[in-house]
């Protein structure tokens, strides 16, 4: 695990030495143990390491290949690079690292890109400078897990794991604001590939690969996509589960590979005690756990990550946040953030990550299990209006009307009044509304009705295909903000994170499980529930998922109010992104006096603020 910084002169003229390894340490917590560089007259490379497989001094990067025709640098892990050594018949002896970026760069000599990456089973962002063809090569994972950030102008090309290490970059630091990637930003709180908030950037698409050459001239290919339809051939319960059972098992064992201490997150939901379960059952000695609560009730799960952590015997560690805990490390995990991003799990999210990091350097998490397995009530939300979506919009409110009525939106709820499925999921999504984005931001344009790529989807009259199109929607969406999250949290601590459901040998064998098995009103992730159940035999579990949250609204009131205050109000951030100062005075002052709940707008601005004053701070 890394981080990783390059540049392309389209005319022979890189950077500043002294400026590139300035941007190159910006990523220094990402990549403590070791910093090093490789160059020829057009190309740069920098890379910070993280050791975690062969820590020694050999699994160091920049890397040529044995012809010297390909440099390489690399951020992330290879699950399967074994099997590919020995698949090729690469000669582990004449290696100079037992790691997986030695058999990586090797095979770029023995087999073309487009093969090698879907060859490919791990997290990965990788970057290829072909010094003879003179082409630059951006590859990132199939899920997104790692980031890769990217730049292209009339100088050449920057990319970097970090996007403020682009931002910052003398070619793109006095580039403009670009307002219709802002306008997203304050809708959907985060930033999708492949937008970059300044123009001229943008980001690496997960399974994709973008290639350059020094004309500046880009093309991108999707070497792999989540099917939108898949034929699933497992349709009965105790089959899934089994089948569930030894896939992600297998995940998890890949995952355990590591020369540096490893542990797991343990929540009181679902996900991760199945990947504690595993994880306990193929290592020696107990299993390292970590478990964040907050102190609120309503958001509180560690009395049942308690009883996990008792059950698989597990040497687990917790910690609690309050407000006052949370306006201590606010700065910290703000700074972890080198984009602008509004998820405020960020806190309880980085908070965890430093309290694994006192103990291992790598930790698992349940990440993807939501997405995969139907997880999210948003999926029950516009599934049970589908006999409904294609009626006139007056007979859908008037539905809506009598059944919120006689049975609390029981049967109907408003996402049946969108003009779509598509638009009804992503609405549900957005925690800003009309009257609020107006008003903090007058200059930019707010459409209800425009729809994200990632849900321009066709209405569909068989829910099947419904949720399968929906679980395309969250990987691309929702998933990718919490990967997001996931890694400027941990490599903000020095820490690697592994995710099994995301493993690519499991999503794919996920596919072939009946998604009608795992949906409904108290149904979601029903296999992935039949599993806890078995494994988890001496625990009887009913509480519901209180999600990896905190009780903000109540914070800003009391220990976050001044830093939010100091920062909202800042007259030049205010003038540098055209917001009504006005507008958020109003609205910060409504929500501490408790008359409204304003706490995803302010976090949202907040961060976009922070993030800005970092770049020129």
């Amino acid at each position: 695990m890394c981080r990783i910084i390059g540049e392309v002169s389209f005319s022979n003229q890189l950077s500043s030495f002294d400026d590139f390894k300035s941007l190159t340490y910006l990523s220094k917590t990402g990549g403590p143990d070791s910093t090093c560089f490789w160059a020829d007259e057009t190309c740069r490379f920098g890379f910070n390491r993280l050791a975690i497989l062969d820590v020694s001094p050999n699994g160091n990067q920049p890397v040529l290949s044995p012809s010297g025709r390909y440099a390489m640098v690399f951020n992330g892990e290879i699950y399967n690079y074994r099997q590919l050594r020995q698949k090729y018949g690469i000669d582990a002896s004449k290696l100079r690292s037992s790691s997986d970026t030695e058999v990586v760069v090797q095979l770029l000599d023995l087999i073309t890109l487009d093969v090698l990456v879907n060859e490919l089973d791990g997290m990965f962002a990788i970057t290829v400078w072909d010094s003879l063809m003179k082409q630059l090569y951006l590859i990132r994972d199939f899920a997104g897990i790692k980031p890769l950030h990217y730049g292209v102008n009339r100088h050449g090309i920057v990319f970097a794991s970090q996007y403020n290490q682009v931002a910052r970059h003398g070619w793109f630091c006095n580039n403009a604001i670009n307002s219709t990637v802002l306008a997203s930003y304050l809708r959907r709180h985060y930033i999708p590939a492949p937008d970059g908030l300044l123009m001229e950037t943008c980001q690496v698409a997960p399974g994709e690969m973008v290639v350059i050459d020094l004309k500046g001239n880009i093309q991108r290919k999707r070497y792999w996509q989540l099917p939108s339809f898949f034929k699933a051939t497992i349709v009965r319960e105790h089959e899934a589960i089994d089948y569930v059972n030894y896939h992600l098992e297998e995940a998890v064992k890949a995952q355990l590979m590591a020369d540096v201490p490893l542990g797991a997150f343990l929540s009181g939901g679902i996900d991760s005690p199945l990947i504690c379960k595993y994880a306990q059952k193929n290592i020696t000695g107990r299993l390292k756990t970590f478990t964040i609560g907050s102190d609120s009730q309503k958001h509180d799960e560690t009395d049942m990550a308690r009883r996990f952590a008792l059950s698989l015997g597990a040497d687990a560690a917790f910690e609690r946040m309050d407000s006052r805990y949370a306006s201590d490390i606010l700065e910290s995990a703000m700074n972890t953030l080198t984009e602008p991003f509004a998820d405020f799990s960020i806190l309880p999210t980085y908070l965890v990550c430093q309290l694994a990091r006192q103990q291992v350097t790598v930790a698992l998490s349940g990440d993807g299990g939501d997405e995969l397995f139907f997880g999210y009530e948003r999926f029950w939300s516009v599934g049970k209006n589908i006999k409904y979506q294609s009626w006139p919009y007056h007979l859908k409110y008037l539905l809506y009307g009598v059944d919120k009525i006689l049975s609390n939106s029981r049967y109907v709820n408003s996402a049946a009044l969108a003009s779509s499925q598509g638009l009804a999921h992503q609405l549900l999504h957005s925690r800003i509304s009309a009257d609020q984005f107006r008003g903090i931001a007058p200059d930019l344009i707010y459409n209800d009705n425009l729809l994200s790529p990632e849900y321009c989807y066709e209405n569909e009259c068989d829910t099947q295909n419904l949720i399968q199109r929906m679980r395309v929607s969250e990987y691309y969406d929702m998933m990718q903000k919490t990967l997001r999250k996931v890694d400027s949290a941990s490599m903000g601590n020095s820490l690697e994170v592994r995710v099994p459901f995301l493993q690519k040998s499991f999503i794919e064998a996920s596919l072939n499980v009946n998604g009608m098995l795992s949906y409904g009103q108290n149904n979601r992730k029903g296999v992935l529930k039949g599993l806890l159940k078995n494994l988890y035999a001496d625990i009887d579990y009913r509480q519901p998922k209180m999600g990896f949250t905190i009780p903000l609204q109540k914070w800003i009131q009391n220990g976050l109010k001044q830093p939010f205050q100091e920062v909202l109000m800042d007259a030049s951030l205010n003038d540098r992104f055209g917001f009504s100062a006005k507008t958020l005075e109003k609205l910060l002052h409504e929500h501490v006096a408790g008359k409204e709940d304003h706490k995803w707008i302010l976090f949202t601005v907040y961060s976009l603020y922070k993030w800005q004053q970092s770049i020129k701070g």
